[in-house]
C-alpha cells in the first residue's frame, strides 16, 4: 500500500489488476477490524483506512485512464487506416500464427480501379475470392497442426494440397492488391527499366512476352515476373490455378490474375481485352519497391 500512496504507477505497471485486488481485499479486511476495534483506536485507524482508500482510488483511476488512452490510440489508428489508404503497407510487422491469416484491406476503393476493373468485380474478388483463399490456408493449417499433436497423418496429402493451393492463391492476391493503383500505367523508371531491358531487351518486349503469357494460360491461373536469385535475372512464368506450372527460388514482383472471376462478369469472355487494359492501372512504383528488395537476394547462380 505504501508503493502505491509513493507512486500509484509503479502498481500499474507490474501485474495491475491483480494487485488492484489485493489492496482491495486488505481494505475490506481493515475496514472489519476497524468495526470490532476498540473506541480509542478508532481515529488512527481511519486515518490509515483513508490513506489506503485513496490509494486504491487513485490506482484505479490511473488503470482506467491507461486503459482509455490504449483505446484511443488503438481507436486514432484505425481511423488513420480508413482515411489514408496510402499508409497501407507491406511492411513487416511480427509473425502470423498458425491458422490465423488475415484478408489484407485493398490499398484504395472498389471502384478506385474504373473503368478498367469495375467497383462489383472488385469488391467480389477481394471480400469473397480472396476471403475463401485466407479461410482455407487457415483451416489446412489447423488441421497440419492438429495431425502433428495427435501424431496421426492419413488426411495429411489432402490438407497439404489445400495449404498449397489456398496459400498460392492468399499470397498472390496479395501481391495483386498491391501493384494495382488507379494512377498506374506508364513504364518503370530507374533500376527496375534497367532490369528490364537487360533480361528481355525492350519494356515493349517484356509486356508483350508478359501479356501473350496472361492470355495463354490453359484453364484459369497467372502470369508472373519474378526475380531469379540463381539466374540473377528476371524471369516471366506463367501459373495454372495458383501454384501449379511455376518454379520455386524465385520471388514474385509483378502478378497477373487470370482466372475468370478477375475480369468475366466485364469483359465476358474477352481475356484479351482485360489483359490489354490492365497495363493502365500498374503500379510500377510498387513494383520497383519489391524488385528494390528481392535483388538483394542472390545465390550461387547455376
Amino acid at each position: 500500500m505504501q508503493e502505491l500512496e509513493k507512486d500509484p504507477s509503479v502498481v500499474l505497471n507490474n501485474d495491475t489488476l491483480p494487485n488492484i485486488q489485493k489492496q482491495f481485499n486488505k481494505l475490506v479486511t481493515d475496514v472489519n477490524y476497524y468495526k470490532n476495534s476498540p473506541q480509542e483506536l478508532h481515529k488512527d485507524l481511519m486515518n490509515d483506512l483513508q490513506k489506503e482508500a485513496s490509494a486504491l482510488y487513485n490506482g484505479y483511476r490511473s488503470l482506467l485512464q491507461s486503459n482509455s488512452k490504449k483505446e484511443q490510440q488503438k481507436s486514432m489508428k484505425e481511423k488513420k487506416m480508413k482515411t489514408n489508404p496510402k499508409e497501407i503497407s507491406e511492411k513487416p510487422s511480427g509473425f502470423v500464427p498458425i491458422g490465423e491469416h488475415k484478408l489484407p484491406p485493398l490499398p484504395y476503393s472498389y471502384d478506385a480501379l474504373e473503368p478498367y476493373i469495375d467497383n462489383e468485380i472488385m469488391k467480389l474478388h477481394h471480400q469473397k475470392h480472396h476471403q475463401s483463399y485466407v479461410d482455407g490456408l487457415n483451416k489446412a493449417e489447423r488441421e497440419m497442426e492438429k495431425a502433428r499433436r495427435n501424431n496421426d497423418y492419413h488426411l495429411i496429402k489432402h490438407w497439404e494440397r489445400e495449404a498449397a493451393f489456398h496459400g498460392a492463391g492468399h499470397y498472390l492476391h496479395t501481391i495483386f492488391w498491391n501493384i494495382m493503383n488507379p494512377k498506374g500505367g506508364g513504364k518503370p523508371k530507374g533500376d527496375l527499366l534497367k532490369e528490364i531491358k537487360k533480361s528481355f531487351y525492350s519494356f515493349d518486349a517484356f509486356k508483350k512476352h508478359f501479356s501473350e503469357a496472361a492470355k495463354n494460360v490453359e484453364g484459369v491461373g497467372w502470369a508472373i515476373l519474378v526475380w531469379s536469385p540463381r539466374s540473377h535475372r528476371l524471369e516471366i512464368l506463367q501459373s495454372e490455378k495458383h501454384q501449379v506450372l511455376t518454379q520455386w527460388d524465385v520471388i514474385p514482383l509483378l502478378v497477373l490474375d487470370v482466372w475468370e472471376h478477375a475480369y468475366y462478369l466485364q469483359y465476358k469472355n474477352n481475356r484479351d481485352e482485360y489483359v490489354d487494359n490492365w497495363w493502365n492501372v500498374v503500379c510500377w512504383d510498387s513494383v520497383a519497391k519489391r524488385f528494390d528488395q528481392a535483388k538483394r537476394v542472390t545465390w550461387q547462380p547455376y
